[in-house]
């Protein structure tokens, strides 16, 4: 081949240093790259939840706000009164619903064309008269609207709200006397007095029977005690039978006590508001049942505005009502922060003392990385497991041999040896712990080793390195682990499904009785209170708006709890900050 043939054909060598400097380049692009893409998943993430979150708020606040009471007046003569609830576009030939019927019975006879036709969800209440409480009405069958400022929303204790036109107050079976001949300055004063009433009935029912009730049974395990201990010792008998005396003469106490109790539930019913439906239905309600007597079209914004911060207020401080699905959550909120803490001081010192072992003092070996691997597999292991383990070892393992030594006299009742926080707790504790050892380690991992070598080398002992100088260096890694283990068991509900948890606990574990703290208790928790609402109640519509509530306060609980850790945290991570953590 000829020379200049042969150099044309040879590739042309590439510059000193210029494929360094191209992969160099490639590769500065694919780091701005990712690291574009991992802030715009970050983006999402963050945007995602803020939805979230405001979708919540949006639907759980709202639920408090008072509607205006709407009175339809159908093309076929007949009414009906509600709130509206939503409006939705339904898409076909006649704009009937699905069943081809509106939702309170009635035909829709009219069309609106191919395209569809509009229908409202509205809340009828009067469950108790055999109406639907919430139902569809179609658009084409209304003839007009209107918004009775004589309209009347009433919450009661026992039922769903009623819906309708107040006519009459009857006392005894009579009519009675109106002030000033206005029917609704009567029941808000009359209704007044029936709340003061029921808050006196509530007392004397806690604080008077319920203090002798206690007492009684303190005297029966007594007595059954000594039965079982003393046979025909003489002075056992002598107790006994002085027990037998004070049990005889606090049961006529207490007799007297429900007499008194029974008249004055009895004043609870001696007033009686009649109401009349839209349809022209009569209904007496007692106005002791009542928990609220609102007009709406008489409110202004103000009155609506103070209307709200009291439904919020009791939707917080109350106890629930009407099967749950309505009143407050307060005993729910108070069982879950409880938990969370119990579970809180049970799972930093085992979470602690085994990363400390691991870190500290364990020689590195098979072992011991057979311990981590463990470790890292509980993390994996479903938390119902975690229930399952805590039912079999701490209620009934643990709690019954508590029974069995200190609480015989109770049995076949078991105290400690069924469901309670205090083994919700631990159970929870055992759920979350290869979290916080897990981080402990990475905290501990993040204290110099001059700063051991350095207390070590001025005298101190291996435990007071560890204790004064170690530990409170990897307080914020310790603190990462707890923030951790409270956001997972705050939303646990599985495991507590069986350790302890219950729909409604009338009595709570904290409260003014001594020993005041009661751990073998059951109590609420707002995960199973949503779930619930959602799954276990037939009228999903009424608990809807209080699902997406009560979630919202969920997270703002679980995001103020982390909150404070976190605050924490930060404060040592700046007193120690001379340590590099």
């Amino acid at each position: 081949m000829p020379a200049a043939i042969e150099t044309v054909m040879k590739p042309r060598a590439a510059p000193a240093g210029g494929g360094l400097r191209h992969r160099k380049r490639t590769a500065g692009l694919w780091g701005e790259t990712m690291i574009w893409l991992c802030g715009g998943a970050l983006a999402l993430n963050l945007l995602l939840v803020i939805c979230l979150v405001g979708l919540l708020a949006v639907n759980g606040l709202s639920c408090f706000w008072q509607k205006p009471l709407i009175l339809f007046e159908f093309k076929d003569g007949s009414w009906a009164l509600g709130e509206i609830h939503e409006t939705e576009f339904v898409k076909n030939a006649d704009g009937r619903s699905a069943d081809g019927r509106s939702a309170d019975g009635r035909s829709a006879d009219g069309r609106n064309g191919a395209d569809g036709a509009l229908r409202i969800k509205v809340r009828f209440a009067n469950v108790d008269t055999g109406q639907q409480d919430f139902g569809w009405i179609d658009e084409n069958t209304i003839e007009r609207r209107t918004e009775p400022v004589d309209a009347a929303y009433i919450e009661r204790f026992e039922w769903s709200p009623f819906i309708g036109f107040p006519k009459e107050i009857r006392r005894d079976g009579a009519a009675a006397t109106l002030d000033g001949g206005d029917i609704y300055k009567t029941v808000d004063r009359i209704l007044g007095e029936k709340l003061q009433l029921r808050g006196v009935i509530q007392t004397f029912e806690k604080e008077q029977i319920g203090s002798i009730d206690e007492e009684l049974n303190r005297l029966r395990l007594r007595k059954k005690a000594l039965v079982g201990k003393s046979g025909a010792d003489a002075e056992g008998q002598t107790e006994i039978l002085r027990i037998d005396k004070t049990v005889e003469s606090m049961n006529r106490e207490h007799d007297v006590l429900e007499k008194k109790l029974l008249e004055l539930k009895k004043g609870l019913e001696s007033d009686v508001l009649v109401l009349e439906t839209a349809a022209g239905a009569k209904r007496e309600v007692p106005i002791g049942g009542i928990a609220r007597f609102v007009r709406p079209n008489d409110l202004g914004f103000g009155g609506r505005s103070i209307l709200y911060i009291r439904r919020v207020g009791e939707f917080l401080f109350d106890n629930p009502r009407n099967l749950n699905t309505e009143g407050g959550i307060f005993p729910a909120i108070f069982g879950t922060v409880m938990m969370v803490l119990l579970m809180s001081f049970a799972v930093v010192p085992f979470g602690v003392l085994a990363a400390l072992y691991l870190r500290e003092y364990a020689k590195q070996g098979f072992i011991v990385r057979l311990v981590r691997i463990a470790v890292n597999n509980l993390a994996g292991v479903p938390s119902i497991v975690f229930g399952m383990f805590g039912l079999g070892f701490f209620v009934y393992m643990v709690g019954g041999s508590i029974d069995q030594l200190f609480f015989a006299e109770s049995l076949p009742s078991p105290t400690f040896g069924t469901g309670g926080i205090l083994w919700a707790s631990l159970t929870l504790a055992l759920l979350t712990v290869p979290v916080v050892i897990v981080a402990s380690e990475e905290g501990l991992a993040a204290v110099p080793r001059i700063v051991r070598e350095g207390s070590l080398a001025l005298g101190a002992t291996k435990f007071e390195t560890t204790w004064r100088v170690v530990i409170p260096a990897a307080a914020p890694g310790i603190l990462t682990g707890l923030i951790l283990a409270m956001a997972r068991a705050a939303g646990e509900v599985a495991p507590l499904m069986i350790v302890g948890m219950v729909k409604l606990a009338t009595t709570m574990p904290l409260d003014g009785s001594p020993p005041f703290l009661h751990p073998e208790r059951k109590f609420m928790h707002l995960g199973f209170h949503i779930y619930d609402m959602a799954f276990q109640n037939k009228n999903v519509d009424a608990t809807k708006p209080l699902i997406f509530a009560t979630s919202f306060l969920l997270i703002a609980i679980v995001t103020a709890m982390n909150l404070t850790a976190i605050s924490l945290r930060n404060h040592l991570r700046r007193k120690y900050a001379g340590a590099s953590v």
